[in-house]
């Protein structure tokens, strides 16, 4: 043991040397040194505490170099007046060093005592970064003594213990090289070598539009392994359902079809169908269908899973020259107490919770909200008929609206299973509740979020759902335990929104930190993280064939994203305030977007996720991007809260009346 402990002394020792040749700039002596003492595989980089804060007294070190503070405002002004006067080919990646150059200098500055020089440096160049910025250089600004950075800063441990990321291209990387070789800025060199991830790639740079689209995120863009898992996007088929369907197809729904199209024979149809079976059988980016354990479906489960593929199958297709039509639900006398809505899969009910804690439904049929009927009623009822859960609800109860109560703080989040059997609801208490749609009652509260719940979502295929929180988690349930599945932890502030893969094998997560990730359920790992949105993420949705992710936030843009490739396709630009709502069509070609700017938008995404321009499909045309417009509809004086396309593509909409001030 004690000769253990002499070797482990002779090595901090020798990392003490390695540190100071470092400071010194004496590399060769330094590799030399690392070289004879077998230390090559020592290990220098930042390392944290048991409670996952990064460990500050190895973090701030790094500033002690001798470097004179007094020059940082000359080396500055130097790189930003290079960057100013390349190439527009190149100007564009080269501008993406300034801003954490900016934050580096200033902290070293503030770090060597130099404070009123720090301060200089801030007034002068804090104006020349990006907007959306401000927020973040409020934080730093507040780190103005030595002894401030030794405290539990959440920006500081966050910039200092993550290195920050670009994406660049070689040739790029070389004029930035160059440059700094030239001039001799060993200070910004050494700097961007110590605190920076250069991801260098081989093609053209990137052009303004491309760029926007990727950064934003508080440490730069993605780092390159955040996006390199499989995923498997495709959707699940159940043979049985297929099989059902198809002997069906030589009745009504054929003819119908064949009416409708009268171009193809029904024996035609059929073939179609069951070359679509073998496809599906062999889709290589489909999952298994025992990845995600889910519970066998009953009988009843799947006439009703029939009767939707039926009534999808009457749809309208929506396109440019066919745009659905729009029905807006609105709220009166709600004002700012309406926070959020969900309709049901089948657009006969609809929910919405409120500032006073209670969650309210409707229905929007002429059927109308019935209860179970009383115990010896229930006992004659014969359990085996193919009509039970008709029978088991009682005329006598029928209403057109419910009001639950349970919560003690106000709504947030509401969705429906697909068989409007539950409804799950998540509030400021922290809790999600589940409740039953036969009784109108509370089943279980589930607790494990620390903080407020922002928003909940079932599954497509019921019986899994997840939560988002203030707690900046997202929690995995099902309708059977009490206790959540998995916790889903990375995301760097609240996570705002979630939604579920059509495949229900991967939950999507939208948060303040301004991205997107995606989860896998298998494993409970992040296998996307999407970076762009220079605001808190306010909405996420996938595309009914899973290949599209759709985001929206309070920076009043919609991007679309390719899930497979893990980049982004399209930038919809129009609204001029948070965007809250997102919807795809049935069968996906037709995006509806809403906000606070009182209205909704119809967009191309057929076409947008066709595009093939800059390497990753942005487009660096904004007359190309407004073309992907193909309407919009504008309310009286309504905040857009929720959209919903039917099964056969009728657009819902709804939100709460605001009376002008």
């Amino acid at each position: 043991m004690s000769g253990a402990s002499n070797l482990d002394d002779e090595k901090q020792s020798l990392l003490a040397v390695l540190q100071f040749l470092k400071k010194k700039n004496l590399k060769g002596a330094e590799e030399a040194l690392r070289k004879e003492t077998g230390l090559d595989s020592v290990s220098t980089e930042t390392h944290t505490t048991t409670e996952n804060e990064p460990d500050l007294s190895n973090v701030l070190s790094e500033y002690e170099s001798d470097a004179d503070p007094l020059r940082y405002e000359e080396y500055y002004q130097g790189l930003q007046e290079f960057v100013d006067k390349s190439l527009d080919i190149h100007k564009h990646e080269l501008s993406l060093v300034l801003y954490p150059v900016f934050v580096h200098l200033y902290l070293e500055c503030v770090y060597k005592g130099y404070v009123t020089e720090a301060e200089k440096f801030y007034i002068k160049f804090s104006k020349f970064q990006e907007s959306y910025r401000q927020e973040d250089l409020e934080k730093l600004r507040m780190l103005k003594q030595r002894d401030h950075m030794h405290t539990k800063n959440e920006y500081l441990n966050l910039f200092r213990s993550n290195k920050y990321v670009i994406k660049m291209a070689r040739e790029s990387f070389n004029v930035l090289k160059k440059y700094l070789q030239l001039q001799k800025q060993d200070v910004l060199l050494n700097l961007i070598q110590q605190h920076f991830h250069l991801d260098v790639f081989d093609g053209r740079p990137r052009s303004k539009r491309t760029i926007e689209a990727t950064t934003g995120y508080l440490t730069g863009e993605a780092p390159p392994d955040a996006n390199k898992s499989k995923v498997f996007f495709g959707l699940l088929h159940d043979p049985e359902l297929l099989a059902a369907l198809a002997d069906d197809g030589d009745s009504d729904e054929d003819k119908d079809e064949v009416a409708m199209d009268n171009k193809e024979k029904p024996k035609k149809k059929k073939s179609k169908r069951d070359d679509a079976k073998k496809r599906h059988a062999t889709d290589p980016n489909a999952p298994k269908p025992d990845r995600i354990p889910y519970p066998k479906l009953k009988d009843s489960e799947k006439r009703w899973k029939l009767a939707m593929y039926k009534d999808i199958s009457r749809r309208l297709h929506v396109a440019p020259d066919k745009i659905p039509s729009v029905c807006f639900y609105t709220f009166l006398h709600t004002q700012e107490g309406l926070n959020c809505v969900d309709i049901s899969e089948d657009s006969s009910l609809i929910a919405s919770g409120f500032d006073d804690s209670t969650v309210r439904i409707w229905t929007l049929t002429p059927k109308k909200l019935r209860m179970l009927k009383t115990v010896n009623e229930l006992a004659k009822i014969d359990k085996e008929a193919d009509d039970v859960l008709e029978r088991i609800l009682s005329d006598k109860s029928a209403v057109e609206s419910r009001t639950m109560c349970g919560h003690s703080g106000p709504v947030y989040g509401l969705s429906f299973n697909r068989e409007k059997s539950f409804l799950a609801s998540g509030s400021e208490d922290g809790t999600v509740r589940l409740w039953s749609l036969h009784t109108f009652t509370n089943v279980v509260a589930l607790k494990g979020h620390l903080y407020p719940v922002w928003d909940v979502k079932f599954s497509p295929r019921g019986y899994y759902f997840v939560s988002g929180s203030y707690d900046r988690t997202a929690r995995l349930w099902c309708t059977e335990n009490a206790h959540p599945l998995r916790i889903f932890a990375g995301h760097l502030s609240d996570v705002n929104v979630v939604d579920f893969h059509p495949n229900g094998n991967y939950v999507a997560t939208g948060s303040a930190d301004r991205t997107v990730r995606i989860w896998d359920l298998h494993s409970g790992s992040s296998v996307r993280l999407f970076t762009g949105h220079k605001a808190g993420v306010q909405s996420v949705r996938f595309s009914p064939d899973g290949r599209h992710l759709v985001s929206s936030g309070a920076d009043n843009r919609v991007l679309l994203w390719d899930i497979g490739e893990a980049a982004p396709l399209a930038d919809f630009e129009g609204h001029t305030a948070n965007v809250h709502s997102l919807c795809f069509s049935r069968e996906g070609h037709m995006l509806a977007t809403g906000g606070m700017d009182n209205c909704v938008k119809l967009w191309d995404v057929k076409a947008a996720s066709h595009m093939d321009d800059d390497n990753d499909g942005i487009s660096s045309s904004s007359s190309t991007q407004k073309s992907f417009e193909l309407a919009s509809f504008v309310t009286k004086s309504t905040p857009v809260h929720h959209l919903h396309f039917t099964r056969k593509n009728l657009l819902l909409a709804s939100g709460p009346f605001m009376p002008p001030t």
